[in-house]
């Protein structure tokens, strides 16, 4: 039986230890032996918290009403604080710092009975969509190895596709729990600006554009991770209005027929995969066939989307790494920064207040364009990468060019998920499709702003009427 317990829900893991059937120690050591077993091929998690897991595990009793008592997680090891648990954002530079406090979604995940079992690999600073630090390696994907899991959440995506823990802790700057979600064949939500808080050593992140998550196996799991998450910590910069009820509560709501566009056409030009173009049409198909107006639209490419968000991506990078700095109580040695990152940084010094600001400005007017969609359709539909799942090193650039090729080599394979950063629209994979060598390929659901309670409900719809938890990857726990 232990080889299944991870391949169950998280709320199905509660409830069996919330009846006795299993306990949470069970639970603990199931995940724990997953990740003995998997984690040398897949290289998803990069810190172990076995002796505190199994502690902590032991004092969860049968009949334990938490939504997640005795469930085991990981928590990805960017922005997010662990007590007791080392914290590095894949930076030789962070050396093996441990936080003497939690972040707040950690602290609300063991609130509602989680146990954290250790922490996932993702890029160093979450910079790119694959995951493939020089401090820790690449992480790999349990349907392909020679393949990504994506990023910045690669290591999550990859730990519970293949059966480590039954959910995990993501964050999304640029599509980082939707690019995992897509290529790991999972289901992965960001929610709307200012829904979960940074709180307490960050206020926001990549200029507001990230925010936390998780990654799931199915809806009702990404439904009640979002209830946990949500709300308000005093001093937030933003927030998101409350849902008209619990979230979890939209899973079981039927969502009406809803004005659904779909595109193809990436936002930034670049060309899309036949693959991924399939599974959109095939998408906006089932749609129709469950009673909703679905009809084509474009978005106009426009160069200064790119430029722009290049120059905010880039240009925060002098201030996150001051940010670490102060956080940690120790200078960041820029030196052992990898070359993305240094060479990022060092464009950022350079780059006045102005151009940065005028670079967001810009956005900000530009995600007034996007959003005035809205006034017509429901949902947007899209693809949710323009490519099934990249080789590892796909990315790297070639010789001669400079490391920040990697940054335009990765406009080609996630152009569809960065712009609903910059709006602060929810938006959520879901893996309905797979290529003809068995690789999943996400679609992409975009809701209005704090329309998290839509998209939940149409995304239960989709699962019923067109389920995927029960598939499994070559490499997995059972």
């Amino acid at each position: 039986m232990s080889g299944d317990l991870m391949f169950k829900s998280a709320i199905e893991q509660a409830e069996l230890v919330r009846s006795g059937e299993a306990s949470a120690r069970e639970l603990v050591e199931a995940s724990l032996t997953a990740i003995e077993r998997l984690n040398p091929d897949l290289n998803a998690v990069v810190t172990l918290a076995a002796d505190r897991a199994l502690e902590e595990a032991d004092a969860v009793e049968a009949g334990d009403s938490r939504p997640l008592a005795g469930v085991p997680i990981l928590i990805k090891d960017l922005a997010a604080l662990t007590a007791g648990i080392r914290t590095t954002n894949a930076m030789a530079a962070l050396d093996d710092w441990v936080p003497t406090q939690d972040s707040a979604v950690v602290r609300r995940l063991r609130e509602a009975g989680a146990i954290v079992v250790g922490k996932t690999n993702c890029p160093e600073l979450g910079i790119l969509p694959v995951s493939e630090p020089d401090r820790f390696g690449p992480a790999r994907n349990p349907w392909d190895t020679s393949r990504t899991p994506g990023g910045s959440s690669g290591g999550s995506g990859a730990a519970v596709a293949s059966g480590m823990v039954g959910i995990a802790h993501g964050n999304d700057g640029g599509g980082s729990i939707r690019i995992p979600a897509s290529c790991c064949g999972l289901v992965g939500l960001k929610p709307s600006r200012g829904r979960i808080s940074w709180a307490p050593e960050l206020a926001e992140l990549a200029s507001g554009f990230a925010t936390e998550g998780v990654l799931a196996r199915d809806v009702r799991d990404s439904a009640l991770g979002l209830d946990i998450l949500a709300g308000y910590e005093p001093g937030d910069p933003y927030w998101a209005p409350d849902p008209s009820a619990p979230f979890i509560e939209a899973v079981n709501r039927e969502p009406g027929a809803l004005r659904i566009a779909f595109i193809t056409d990436s936002p930034n030009g670049a060309p899309v995969d036949p693959a991924c173009v399939t599974a959109t049409q095939q998408a906006a198909e089932l749609l129709e066939s469950l009673g909703h107006h679905v009809q084509a639209t474009a978005i106009e490419a426009d160069p200064g989307y790119v430029d722009n968000f290049v120059k905010v991506w880039i240009g925060g990078t002098q201030d996150e790494i001051n940010t670490w700095s102060r956080i940690t109580g120790r200078e960041i040695d820029i030196e052992r920064l990898e070359p993305l990152a240094r060479q990022m940084y060092d464009i950022s010094q350079s780059l006045s207040a102005t151009d940065y600001l005028g670079a967001l400005d810009w956005l900000h007017r530009y995600s007034r364009q996007i959003v005035s969609m809205w006034s017509q359709v429901d949902v947007l539909l899209t693809p949710t990468l323009a490519l099934p799942p990249i080789e590892i090193g796909a990315l790297r650039p070639q010789e001669g060019e400079p490391p920040i090729q990697m940054l335009m080599n990765s406009a080609l394979f996630v152009p569809f998920t960065p712009v609903w950063n910059v709006t602060g629209q929810p938006a959520i994979s879901l893996p309905l499709h797979e290529s003809d060598d068995g690789l999943p390929i996400g679609i992409q659901l975009v809701g209005p702003p704090a329309g998290e309670e839509m998209l939940l409900s149409l995304s239960a719809q989709i699962e019923q009427a067109r389920p995927w938890a029960d598939r499994r990857p070559s490499l997995a726990a059972a």
